[in-house]
Parts: C-alpha cells; structure tokens; sequence
C-alpha cells in the first residue's frame, strides 16, 4: 500500500508538472506573438544579410534595398506592389489586431486571377471569412457596401469584391498606413538598410 501512495504522490507531481508546462506553454504563445518577435523572424527570412550568419536553404534569397524600402513610402501601392511589402506591413497590422484588411485585400486580388468556373467557390469562401456580418475575420465595410456584395457573391464575377475591397484599401492607406511609415518597425528597417549600403 505505501507503494501505491508513494506512486500517486508522483502521478499528483506530474500532473502538476504537465500543468506547469501546460501554463508556460500558453505564457510562452503570448509571448511569440509579440510583434517584435514576429517581425524579427520575419526579417530573418526576408533580409538574410542583416543577419550575418544565416546559411539556409529555408530562407528566401530577397534582398531588399534601402531604396525599395523608401518606395513604400510614397504610396500603400508602392508598398503592396512588393512581396516583401505586404509581408512586413502584414506583421503591422497584426500588432494593431487588423490583418483582417490586408488578408482581405490579397485575397480579392487572388480572386481577380480566378478562372471562371472556380469564382463560385472562391467567392462563397471570401464571402463567408471576411464579409458575412459575424465572419471571423470581418472587415470594417458599411451596412449598404456589405449587402451589395453580399449580392453579387451569389452571382459572382470577377468585380465582384471591387467595392469592397477599394472600401478596405482606403480604410488601410488613411489609418494603418500612415502609421506604419511612423512605426519603430519600418524606421528601424530602413535605418538598417541605409547602414548596410554605408559600409
């Protein structure tokens, strides 16, 4: 019998050790999502050379320019007209808990090089992510904006998210967008950038 309670005693000290694990596990997601963390690795796959001693296969051999890196600034075109771009203004929004706009937006642009006979398909899954009014990942279009889209996903064609992705665009380039070009996050890359051409 003290076997048996000797070895209970251990279950009850694993279990509180699994539980531990458990929590610190949980504490230790949160932490990740931290922008910075996220945008560090994401630096680190994107722009090998500012860290020097990455030698890997699994990282994207795009090197950006500290001019490339400027052109952002000239217009949320500019930006979302580079890979590079939307990854790192992507990261942003997350930290501002509204990458909803940004999926959104390249996903219609997905949408537009749809052929014809998959747009029913593709447009129900947009449709149903980021427009329907409790979407998980809905985006902040008007009451009018949100039903003439709804309209015309039933019946799609490849205009059918035009409005309301023009709607979110806009909503991107006057709040998150200005933002951004003031955020730790792209001064300290171009910083880096400008000092890597230095040398």
């Amino acid at each position: 019998m003290p076997g048996l309670f000797f070895s209970h005693n251990n279950m009850t000290d694993l279990n509180a050790k699994d539980d531990c694990k458990l929590a610190e596990g949980k504490i230790h997601k949160k932490k990740q999502k931290a922008f910075g963390t996220d945008l560090k690795n994401y630096l680190k796959c994107m722009v090998p050379h500012l860290e020097s001693g990455i030698k890997s296969s699994n990282y994207r051999n795009v090197m950006l320019s500290a001019e490339e890196v400027m052109q952002w600034s000239q217009s949320l075109e500019k930006l979302l007209s580079s890979q590079s771009g939307q990854g790192i203004f992507r990261e942003f929004l997350k930290s501002e808990f509204s990458e909803e706009n940004i999926e959104f937006w390249l996903a219609c642009e997905d949408y537009k090089k749809t052929k014809s006979d998959r747009l029913h398909g593709k447009a129900e899954r947009i449709y149903e992510e980021f427009v329907r009014a409790d979407a998980i990942k809905q985006i902040n279009i008007d009451y009018h904006t949100r039903e003439a889209t709804a309209k015309r996903a039933q019946d799609p064609t490849h205009t059918s998210f035009d409005e309301a992705q023009r709607t979110v665009f806009i909503l991107m380039e006057r709040d998150s967008y200005p933002r951004f070009l003031k955020s730790k996050a792209y001064l300290n890359l171009l910083n880096q950038l400008q000092i890597n051409n230095s040398k």
